[in-house]
């Protein structure tokens, strides 16, 4: 039993650790994402079945790259007709040299997220693509992030996949001036991946863990390879501010902490020097852009280390300035909360109740849980009850839906006006809202 247990670690921890670089490395060679999918899942099938029996390989990834080659030959043997005499030459010579591959196996995960961001992909099937074939996100999980239909999210990720097929779309990082045609979704799907890791604060679920320090690593790849690219940098920067405050967002019993009460000796002070580094550079170069803004509004948060109070004029601004380039309704939402921090929960219930029109709000958490902290400090109980009973049915960590139930409970044994926390902090990389595309389950 033991051993067994064992080896079924060994298949998820090469799974959560290996499947995006084995997918790129196979895919490169054929720019068949789906062909390589399916070769990569026979040969996982094939180590369920054969590891328990035969032990773990010593290099597993080596493994696991010869018994896909050797399917994604055979898959391409048989469709082949005899008239290509050359063909069954080509692939024994890819099963020869699959064979004697070493572990140490090229990392192409970024020149197949460029490929997955090509101008010929459609713009709506960038993100998700590269989520699924790079990350190994799962089609139903994609389609729950970006809003769509399981059913039409796999619809359009079969019809992207084939057109790298059939445009033969090269796997490489593209030239300085295709750049603009493809940085921008690299990065979205990054911050999309790290945002997924953020949402297991306590580390309990390996995958999102290791998705979170995989984006941070693929953030930092980006800026090696592209050092003059400001976005990059503030990509990154947005992300470890993120990061820095991982630690502090449980308490001992493992209750939520939100930002507002997070206390700054908990956050990590490298983390935050390197992210104060990065935006720094990225501002020196004069193109400001939107996780520039973003990361300079974690970065004033980040400054009551220092000051011991948060500027929420700074903050205010900088929503203004984000709302302006994006027009997103989640930067809406907490340009009123640090609106509230100004002028009085009035006013930033004003602002909440201008998005009331946009749909996808109806199932969006941070919206109701933003929405029930100002309707309690203006004293309308019966209307913040509402709201919070909304916002814990769409949320999905146990330990923020205890928080936003407590901060229920306590509607009836406040004084009206009284202050309270918003519910799960506004301006937290925690709320997944942080993305520009809306999440319905935060």
């Amino acid at each position: 039993m033991a051993e067994g247990e064992e080896t079924r670690r060994a298949i998820e921890r090469a799974a959560r650790q290996s499947y995006g670089k084995l997918l790129a490395f196979l895919a490169a060679r054929t720019r068949d994402v789906a062909a390589a999918e399916d070769a990569l899942a026979e040969a996982f099938a094939s180590a369920l079945a054969r590891w328990p029996q035969q032990g773990v390989p010593r290099a597993p990834e080596a493994w696991l790259l010869t018994v896909a080659r050797r399917r994604a030959s055979d898959a391409a043997r048989r469709r082949r007709t005899q008239v290509d005499a050359a063909g069954p030459l080509v692939l024994l010579a890819d099963e020869l040299q699959a064979a004697t591959v070493a572990s140490d196996i090229p990392d192409d995960r970024l020149r197949l997220m460029f490929a997955c961001a090509h101008p010929a992909v459609e713009p709506a099937a960038r993100a998700p693509l590269i989520l699924q074939t790079v990350l190994g996100l799962d089609a139903s999980t994609i389609a729950s992030a970006f809003l769509v239909a399981p059913a039409s999210m796999g619809q359009r990720l079969v019809r992207a996949k084939r057109k790298i097929r059939d445009a033969g779309i090269p796997f490489r990082v593209p030239e300085r001036d295709e750049l603009n045609d493809r940085l921008g979704a690299v990065l979205e799907t990054i911050y999309a991946a790290f945002a997924e890791g953020w949402s297991d604060p306590a580390g309990t679920l390996p995958r999102r863990r290791d998705l979170a320090e995989e984006a941070i690593w693929l953030g930092r790849l980006v800026v090696t390879l592209l050092p003059d690219e400001p976005e990059a940098l503030g990509l990154l920067a947005l992300m470890l501010h993120a990061e820095a405050r991982r630690g502090a967002r449980r308490d001992t019993g493992g209750r939520y902490v939100p930002l507002a009460e997070q206390e700054p000796v908990c956050w990590d002070s490298a983390l935050i020097d390197e992210a104060e580094a990065a935006l720094a550079r990225a501002g020196a170069m004069g193109r400001i852009g939107r996780f520039q803004l973003e990361a300079a509004v974690q970065s004033a948060h980040a400054a009551r280390r220092l000051t011991g109070r948060t500027d929420w004029a700074a903050i205010l601004e900088l929503y203004d300035a984000l709302l302006a380039q994006t027009g997103s309704p989640v930067v809406a939402i907490n340009r009123a909360v640090a609106m509230t921090e100004l002028r009085g929960a009035a006013a930033g219930l004003a602002l909440l109740d201008d998005l009331a029109v946009d749909r996808r709000l109806a199932e969006y958490q941070p919206y109701w849980a933003a929405r029930a902290g100002l309707l309690a400090r203006v004293g309308d109980a019966a209307a913040a009850d509402h709201a919070y009973e909304q916002a814990v049915a769409l949320e999905a960590d146990p330990a923020v839906r205890r928080f936003l139930q407590d901060c229920r409970a306590r509607l009836h044994s406040t004084p009206a006006g009284g202050r309270r926390s918003h519910g799960r902090g506004a301006h937290d990389p925690g709320c997944r809202g942080r993305i520009d595309r809306l999440r319905r389950k935060p």
